[in-house]
């Protein structure tokens, strides 16, 4: 099956998650709806959870191109939401194979003073405190069917710094822990979890900075491709995550950012 993926499976991957349950959360728009729908079009069948309902029609059109999709609204920040989404997994297709923790939200821009309490809150809740939920659940479930693999979104903000953001910095920072971590506890119990770290990618939630064209010119000088990253460019690496081929990768953060944390 495709849908409107602009950067499809190649032939060979095409069917690599066939029958595979794959959950993935924050699939509304960006690199969340481009990875559900590369998901998809490798065979997997999906429960995407979200705040954003926008996410019923990723879901709807993965359904429309003879796909498998149930969304189920999600709050990643509230614990009890976060179980129902996987109770809804296993109950809606017996197991839990693979999940791509993406929910995400990006604070308006502040000094690091001038930040407020509630901004920084929110965004641990839903950046940091979302995965660690996300994690716990998913996992549990998984060790109940033999293994599984997750793929957290953290972001080159969880590798270096940007002046501005220092909540999101410290969120991204606690994904790449938290990876790391997770991926230790159960290295022997064949679940494999790490993270993609995205560098400036074209979505609807970095239009703000793309659409101010003084704004994005200076993105553009710590970009050595001279450009934003497309979702689906994105998706192939956690499809890759979260593959037999990367069976011995786990507890590893990989930076997709176009060459920006290169020099």
């Amino acid at each position: 099956m495709t849908t409107d993926n602009k950067n499809p499976a190649s032939p060979a991957a095409q069917r690599a998650f066939e029958g595979k349950v794959v959950l993935v959360t924050g699939a509304s728009t960006g690199i969340g709806r481009a990875t559900a729908i590369a998901f998809a079009n490798a065979g997997a069948r999906l429960i995407l959870g979200d705040i954003d309902k926008r996410s019923a029609d990723t879901a709807a059109a993965i359904v429309a191109a003879g796909g498998q999709a149930q969304f189920v609204p999600t709050d990643v920040s509230d614990p009890e939401s976060v179980r129902a989404l996987v109770d809804a997994a296993v109950q809606t297709y017996g197991r839990l194979d693979a999940a791509f923790n993406n929910a995400g939200l990006l604070p308006p821009t502040a000094d690091f003073a001038d930040m407020s309490v509630e901004d920084f809150d929110r965004t641990i809740a839903v950046d940091l405190r979302g995965v660690f939920l996300c994690l716990k659940y998913e996992i549990g479930a998984m060790l109940k069917t033999g293994g599984g693999a997750i793929v957290n979104t953290a972001s080159v903000a969880g590798v270096v710094a940007d002046p501005g953001m220092a909540s999101y910095v410290a969120a991204k920072h606690g994904v790449v822990g938290l990876t790391k971590a997770a991926a230790l506890d159960y290295a022997t119990r064949n679940i494999r979890v790490n993270a993609v770290a995205p560098g400036l990618v074209a979505t609807p939630m970095t239009n703000r900075w793309l659409d101010d064209p003084g704004f994005a010119a200076k993105l553009m000088q710590n970009s050595p491709i001279g450009r934003a990253a497309q979702p689906e460019e994105i998706a192939g690496t956690v499809l890759h995550l979260c593959s037999s081929a990367a069976s011995f990768t786990t507890g590893q953060t990989f930076v997709v950012d176009g060459g920006q944390t290169a020099h």
